[in-house]
Order: structure tokens, then C-alpha cells, then sequence
């Protein structure tokens, strides 16, 4: 099934695209609100996991107790996308580990990457390790990571998506410099997905990326949506606004992830964690009514002006 721009939308209006519905409308009748991948049809929830860093542990049993428990709690609260990549250290064989323990492949939308300058071979070669350490036959989204020798890499992505080992094809970024290439591979690639940088301090995305993406018909999954902790920084010590209980954010995380979640044109978000807790907090931010024009521009005069 391949929507077009106009079915898209109408389906995003139906499970949450802020931008097109009145102020205080629940986003989905579910625990989390779904979009549209745009090329298929099939509904992602809006929040998901990013694993940079954060599963890049040893995997002590603590360890693996505390990431399994992350997992569990994107599941329960109705997530299912977990990103990686095989050069963030040891985060993906955790990651999988860590699903593989859980037996909940099937819950899990894995999103993962061939990040290397190498020829098409040793993309091909991080590819087949990253089913292993994922241990399963097929990966939901490849992505050429960073822009990485992206037409070889595309090219073996497609193969493999032919071949059915791979569902969705996409590329990434996540600096602001990137942004023009990423522009130029969008507008001449037949994508699934981009995944870029943008919150609530960096806005960039929305001047040519977004708008880009929901015309070509490109999922957007948006990553260090909280500026790598910038964010958090910034607003210690601070009190959550009372107005923000206008459009469902009981916390800072929740605020900066629902100015996100208000462009139409983003499909999932990947806050990276290591705590159970605060992957419960992030899915909070997919649940109930989102920011509309005046209160996203509430937002950014705030996060201005500290």
C-alpha cells in the first residue's frame, strides 16, 4: 500500500498531528498516538527508544536488568521502536540481547544502520552482524548512517529489502550541517524514512527538511531531541509551567518532546535512556492533546529567554 501526501495526512489528523487538530483533542484513543509511515500505511507510535550511549554498557546483570526493564516499559506503555547502530560501541548487542531475553521480537520495530566509509561489502558484512546481534531474519529499518557512502550502501539496502530481510529504507544525520545533503538525498532518493535533529533550540529541520519530507512522502524520525541534555540543563531547578497542563505535559521532557510531536510531519521520536522511569515519562508525551501554533511559540519564547 503507498499513500499519497493527501491519504498521509488524513490519517495523521486521525491518530495526532497537532497542527491540524482543535487544542485539547486526545491524539489517539490508545495508551500512545500512531502516524502513518507514509509509504505504507502502517501506524508507528510516536515515541520510541534511541540507544546511543546509553545501552553502551558491559552487560553486567544490573545492566542488563536495567535496559531490559526500558524495554519492558516501552512495550507496556504501547512503544515499539528501538534504534542502534553498529558503531555505538556496544549498545546494539545489548539492545538485542536485551529483546532477545524479553522474547518480544515481535513487539519491537528495530531501526539500525550501516555506518562505515568501507565498500559495499563491508556494508553488507555490518548488515549480517547486526541481524546477529539482533537475532532475528529481518530488520524493520536500514539506515545509511551519517551519509556514509550513501548510493553503494542504498543500493545494498534495496537488494536486501527486494530480497525481504529489510522492510523500510533510510539515511540519517544529526547536526544541522548535514541538513543540505540530507535535503539533496531526500528530493532525489526514493526513501521510507529520514531521521535528523530538531527540538525545541534547534529548529533548523522546520525551514526546509520537514516540509520536504511530508511532500516526497518520507517518514521523519527525529533524534537528540533534547540537545544531548542541553535542554535539561538549561530549566534546572525550574518549575514546570502550569500552562503546559493545556496541552497534557506533566514534565520538561514531555514539553520538549510534544513541541516536537506538533509538526505534522514527524512520525517518531528517539529520546534515548537508561531508566525505566524515564522511558515511561517520554512515552508520556504521546498521550493526550499536543501544543498547537500559539502554544509551541510559547514554548521557544520560554526556552529563549533562560
Amino acid at each position: 500500500m503507498k499513500l499519497t501526501r493527501k491519504d498521509f495526512l488524513k490519517l495523521s489528523v486521525g491518530v495526532g498531528a497537532a497542527a491540524m487538530m482543535p487544542p485539547g483533542l486526545a491524539t489517539a484513543a490508545g495508551p500512545i498516538a500512531r502516524r502513518a509511515i507514509p509509504k505504507s500505511g502502517k501506524m508507528l507510535p510516536v515515541v520510541g527508544l534511541g540507544t546511543s550511549r546509553v545501552f553502551d554498557v558491559s552487560g553486567s546483570k544490573e545492566e542488563m536488568a536495567q535496559r531490559r526493564a526500558v524495554l519492558q516499559g516501552l512495550f507496556d506503555g504501547g512503544g515499539s521502536v528501538i534504534d542502534s547502530a553498529p558503531t555505538y560501541g556496544n549498545a546494539e548487542t545489548i539492545a538485542g540481547r536485551a529483546l532477545h531475553q524479553l522474547g518480544a521480537r515481535d513487539k519491537a520495530f528495530i531501526a539500525t544502520k550501516i555506518s562505515t566509509w568501507g565498500d559495499k561489502q563491508d556494508g553488507i558484512n555490518q548488515m549480517k552482524g547486526s541481524m546477529a546481534r539482533w537475532h532475528t531474519d529481518k530488520i524493520d529499518l536500514m539506515q545509511v548512517h551519517n551519509l556514509k557512502g550513501t548510493d553503494m550502501h542504498l543500493e545494498s539496502i534495496r537488494e536486501w529489502r527486494d530480497a525481504g530481510r529489510i522492510r523500510y529504507v533510510g539515511i540519517t544525520h544529526f547536526r544541522e550541517h548535514a541538513h543540505a545533503d540530507l535535503e539533496m538525498v531526500i528530493d532525489s532518493e526514493k526513501l521510507d524514512f529520514v531521521q535528523l535533529n530538531y527540538s525545541v533550540l534547534d529548529r533548523n529541520a522546520e525551514n526546509i527538511l520537514l516540509p520536504l519530507a511530508a511532500d516526497k512522502g518520507v517518514a521523519v524520525m527525529v533524534n537528540v531531541p533534547f540537545g544531548r541534555g542541553g535542554l535539561f540543563r538549561l530549566i534546572r531547578g525550574k518549575q514546570v509551567p502550569e500552562w503546559a497542563d493545556d496541552f497534557g505535559a506533566k514534565s520538561w521532557g514531555q514539553i520538549f518532546l510534544k513541541y516536537i510531536l506538533g509538526h505534522p510531519a514527524v512520525t517518531c521520536i528517539i529520546p534515548g535512556t537508561s531508566k525505566a522511569k524515564h522511558m515511561v515519562d517520554n512515552l508520556g508525551a504521546g498521550i493526550g492533546p499536543l501544543p498547537d501554533a500559539k502554544q509551541r511559540k510559547k514554548i521557544v519564547q520560554l526556552m529563549e529567554s533562560f
